[in-house]
């Protein structure tokens, strides 16, 4: 396992309604690793997530998660894969604590593991003054904080973030950095993460998305986490 790229693509586009968002994306993603997407708004990154976790559908090419074509995804693969795109889900209804449980639960850890993974994550992110009361009632950055924490509860092998700290003060923001640097040496552990603003010392490679006005549609080159360009490898 350690040898096959946790997240690879081929040739990766996808078109809407005649007009092409992304195309041509080539991409091998390693284990033990911070990976940055960066680009404009409207440049194609959250297309290119959303592909990467089975929400859209490539128009061209494939997307493959540990190894396996992201559209033949088992439960237990996607088990192994964390995620907050954009605005984070919580069921309103459920508390931060049951929130967190059902997360785990949805994610296959077992009963007997949810405690104790559940009061992890309440302590990483803060989230003990909340954690009995609704996620209804929460402010817009705690939201975002109980959307990181349902994101890794389960403990992924794979991470994959976009848009995380628009919501955070500074003081979560950089907790959350911290998170990230402490998961970065984890063994099968890799994440993918969009606007890294103050953490890119942290990173292995800047993936930066384009809109290519001649084409319409956007594309991916690799730099590295110095800023200077190097020729992307494409996946064997």
């Amino acid at each position: 396992m350690v040898d096959t790229p946790a997240i690879a693509t081929f040739d990766l586009g996808r078109t809407f309604d005649g007009e092409t968002a992304v195309e041509g994306v080539d991409l091998s993603v390693s284990f033990g690793e911070i990976h940055a997407l960066v680009g404009l708004n409207g440049a194609g990154k959250t297309t290119l997530m959303r592909m990467l976790l089975g929400m859209v559908h490539p128009t061209t090419g494939t997307a493959r998660l540990l190894g396996g074509d992201v559209r033949e995804a088992s439960p237990d693969v996607w088990g192994r894969v964390g995620s907050l795109i954009e605005t984070p889900f919580s069921y309103p209804e459920l508390t931060v604590r049951q929130n967190l449980v059902a997360s785990g639960l949805l994610h296959g850890l077992t009963r007997d593991s949810i405690p104790r993974a559940v009061d992890g994550v309440i302590e990483r992110f803060g989230l003990g003054a909340w954690e009995h009361r609704s996620s209804r009632t929460l402010s817009l950055g705690n939201r975002q904080r109980l959307g990181l924490a349902s994101a890794v509860v389960h403990a992924p092998s794979i991470l994959i973030l976009d848009e995380v700290f628009g919501s955070l003060d500074s003081e979560h923001r950089d907790n959350v950095i911290h998170l990230l640097r402490q998961l970065e040496g984890r063994f099968e552990q890799v994440i993918l993460i969009t606007h890294i603003e103050g953490i890119r010392e942290g990173l292995d490679n800047v993936l930066r998305v384009e809109f290519d006005e001649r084409s319409g549609a956007s594309r991916v080159r690799e730099e590295s986490a110095s800023g200077s360009m190097w020729t992307p490898q494409l996946v064997p």
